[in-house]
């Protein structure tokens, strides 16, 4: 029994070692739409457009005049069929219009002290460890942001003038739902359907651990020494 002990032990040590080390490793990936909305459009000019990127890199584009969401470099071909594309297709299309008509009610509001305006929408979300990690929404109309954290329901309004879109948003209960719907499970959805076909064309981003690694030493440079002490206590164990 006591030779038992001993193999255990180092087995428990090992798999300990490769969950830090996978945790080390693990990163993060994030999917942002940003939307251009303006109340009144010049002749030619769409009253919508937007963009989506994937970790920074641009996968797709959308403009109102034609109502179709375009494929943008090796990202957006490889996706351009899936689901999860039609799906954000047809949502970019809502979201354009329920934001238009959110612009229009604050501006006979007298919300905006300008006119014509134009507001601009980012929604993103990120996804970590199979699931969603964080959501928000930020706007800006005339250059005055605010943001909502779509995970706790907390605003920040960076600038005055911001403060009409959260009033807006508050008293709208059915689209603050709406909204909240899109970015914490939509949005979530799709990025997961994504990363199954960019799995090999996108690197993770890994978050540090500022309470393992000194600001020096780098997470990669971290795990050399953890996987050559598993092989070495693997082999302990195997031979015991």
């Amino acid at each position: 029994m006591m030779r038992l002990a001993a193999p255990t032990a180092g087995l428990g040590l090992v798999l300990l070692l490769l969950l830090e080390a996978r945790e080390t490793l693990g990163g993060a990936h994030s999917l942002c739409l940003n939307l251009t909305v303006r109340s009144q459009a010049s002749p030619g000019q769409p009253w919508c457009v937007a963009q989506g990127s994937v970790d920074g890199k641009p996968f797709l584009q959308y403009d109102s005049d034609s109502s179709k969401v375009t494929p943008v470099g090796l990202l957006g071909e490889k996706v351009k069929d899936t689901k999860a594309w039609r799906d954000v297709a047809q949502t970019v299309n809502l979201m354009g219009r329920e934001l238009r008509k959110l612009l229009s009610d604050m501006y006979q509001k007298k919300c905006l002290s300008r006119g014509p305006p134009s507001l601009q929408a980012q929604l993103c979300c990120q996804r970590e460890a199979g699931e969603c990690t964080g959501a928000s929404w930020e706007f800006s109309i005339d250059e005055q942001r605010a943001l909502i954290d779509m995970m706790t329901m907390n605003w920040t309004v960076i600038d005055p003038g911001a403060r009409g879109i959260k009033s807006e948003l508050v008293d709208n209960s059915d689209l603050a739902e709406d909204f909240k719907r899109i970015s914490i499970g939509d949005c979530s959805q799709w990025l997961k359907g994504f990363l199954e076909h960019w799995e090999k064309m996108l690197e993770p981003t890994v978050i540090p651990d500022a309470s393992k690694s000194s600001p020096s030493t780098s997470p990669i440079t971290r795990i050399h020494p953890m996987i050559f002490m598993c092989s070495v206590l693997m082999t302990v164990w195997l031979q015991m």
